[in-house]
């Protein structure tokens, strides 16, 4: 049960119904504080639609951090929202096998971006080979934001965590098809 009410449009000021369109219930503690939502939402906003990274790498680094904090909520939504752009159930298996130590059938990119994710949760930051892998096939505006959305989706499954924000319903049915180990 979340920590904080989930408030609806009619609870809050008019200015602020719009963060409430993607009707979750991130978004819905969140407005709480209208205006730190607003600047979530921006940064957030920024990383789906504005920024250059390709879109299925930069779900398939989401989804690695998800799966790395057993994020149930982050995970699920974020398997939906890849799909969204061009994440297969081939690459969820990638991830969870390269999570694993095991081979996958994901491209040597893909697997260096997931091995970057994976670091940055374990030890803070990516080391010098693994951004050097990367970097070899990503501008400077690219390593920026991919940087960026690891970071930012680090710090989204701690206030997930922390305000223990309840999935909706319709995720849980994506735990059905990729259960995160040790989460119920």
């Amino acid at each position: 049960m979340a920590r904080l009410p989930y408030l609806e449009a009619d609870q809050v000021a008019p200015e602020y119904r719009d963060m409430l369109k993607r009707n979750t219930n991130l978004h819905k503690l969140l407005v709480n504080s209208p205006e730190m939502a607003r600047a979530f939402n921006g940064i957030g906003g920024y990383i789906r639609f504005k920024s250059k990274l390709d879109p299925r790498l930069r779900e398939l680094a989401i989804l690695q951090v998800g799966w790395m904090e057993k994020s149930e909520y982050e995970f699920t939504h974020h398997v939906k929202i890849g799909k969204e752009f061009g994440v297969t159930a081939e690459d969820i298996a990638g991830l969870m096998a390269e999570t694993d130590g095991k081979p996958s059938k994901l491209e040597p990119q893909a697997k260096a971006i997931l091995k970057g994710a994976r670091e940055m949760v374990r030890e803070l930051a990516m080391s010098d080979a693994t951004f050097a892998e990367i970097k070899q096939h990503l501008s400077d505006e690219h390593m920026v934001d991919l940087v960026l959305t690891i970071a930012f989706y680090c710090g989204v499954v701690r206030v997930l965590a922390t305000m223990k924000i309840d999935n909706e319903p319709y995720y849980k049915e994506v735990l059905q098809q990729y259960p995160i180990p040790g989460v119920n």
